[in-house]
């Protein structure tokens, strides 16, 4: 009894000096491990009840008008449509990239506008914090279309591109939803094609319900969500990128994979159209801010059951992207964000 009585440190005493220090050593790295995921899970709790009361929050945003210099109420998600379509362009210091943009996109709706009274639509450009001239850009837009149709929305500070577009979709007024980047990579002509495959997505839908409520069913009562997609260009992009750009790629896709699962080829083209409803149910339950909201937004529909399809379109690089070498690092962490936060529940989906 007394052997057994010896104080831990005669113990250690016995203990070779090599094997004492890695038992230290080991220590400290479980100490460390442990304080790191705690930090961690606090990070994410802290997200969840940010996004609690963002959700239950009373928003009192609003547009400028520069023509009457009156302040115009943003309108909701939740109110009924009021526009055939909104556009959303997240901008953040693109001053020189989104008139030659704008200009397009403009010229494409009142075109289509113009041999077809029911399409309806507005434009709504969020500026994103920027630093340089980008909300007086717009607001020539403003001036120029009226504020029917041409809307901006100042964030005041720079919060991350899914910010700017969640903010952008809640306060849309559109049957149908379209995110697009602001240096017009995208053709806005390939509206179409994704206009086309919501209403194809919309008619099986509609035919799978009773007569009864088939009947009464409107575009924006579906919940669809359809994903422009560059996946095509695979091939081209790999000769022409440098060998590390390519490894780092294939290595980010390999992580969303393995995050949301398969389905979407190209998860992050910057072209997406959602019904109304959809993107209710969506942005509602988005919590990223900055680069991987694309991924969240595809996790949310596999979990909200929400139909979703993968459309080709053409696709340009325009010089003065954002994304660098170290925003990868920062994405594989929002990738680990989502898994961890919807994979133990501390993040809670709203249907």
């Amino acid at each position: 009894m007394a052997g057994a009585a010896w104080p831990l440190s005669a113990a250690a005493g016995l203990l070779p000096a090599s094997l004492s220090l890695t038992l230290l050593l080991g220590s400290l790295v479980v100490v460390l491990v442990l304080g790191v995921a705690a930090v961690f899970l606090e990070h994410i709790r802290k997200i969840g009840c940010m996004h609690s009361l963002e959700r239950t929050a009373v928003s009192d945003a609003f547009f400028e008008d520069p023509g009457s210099l009156k302040k115009v109420p943003c309108p909701s998600i939740f109110d009924p449509a009021e526009k055939y379509i909104s556009l959303i362009v997240p901008a953040y210091n693109e001053e020189c990239r989104l008139p030659e943009a704008l200009t397009e996109t403009l010229n494409y709706l009142k075109q289509r506008s113009s041999a077809d009274k029911s399409f309806t639509y507005e434009v709504l450009i969020v500026d994103d914090g920027s630093t340089d001239r980008t909300s007086k850009v717009a607001f020539e837009y403003v001036k120029k279309h009226n504020i029917d149709n041409v809307r901006v929305l100042l964030l005041g500070r720079n919060h991350g591109k899914g910010e700017a577009v969640r903010k952008g979709m809640l306060h849309s007024r559109g049957e149908l939803l379209l995110m697009l980047d602001a240096d017009g990579a995208t053709k806005v002509t390939d509206l179409a094609k994704l206009e086309a495959e919501v209403r194809a997505l919309a008619g099986k839908a509609k035919s799978s319900l009773a007569p009864s409520a088939s009947s009464s069913q409107r575009l924006s009562d579906a919940e669809i969500a359809v994903f422009g997609s560059r996946a095509h260009l695979e091939k081209q992009a790999l000769a022409t990128r440098k060998w590390y750009r390519n490894f780092l790629m294939k290595g980010f896709h390999l992580v969303v994979l393995l995050t949301a699962g398969p389905g979407i080829r190209d998860t992050q083209c910057g072209f997406k159209m959602f019904t109304r409803s959809a993107a209710r149910k969506l942005f509602t339950n988005i919590r990223l801010k900055r680069w991987c909201f694309d991924v969240e937004i595809v996790y949310l529909c596999k979990h909200l059951r929400i139909p979703m399809a993968e459309v080709s379109v053409s696709w340009t690089e325009i010089p003065g992207s954002k994304v660098r070498m170290t925003s990868i690092l920062h994405m594989v962490f929002e990738l680990l964000l989502i898994r961890v936060g919807y994979g133990l529940g501390i993040w809670k989906i709203y249907s």
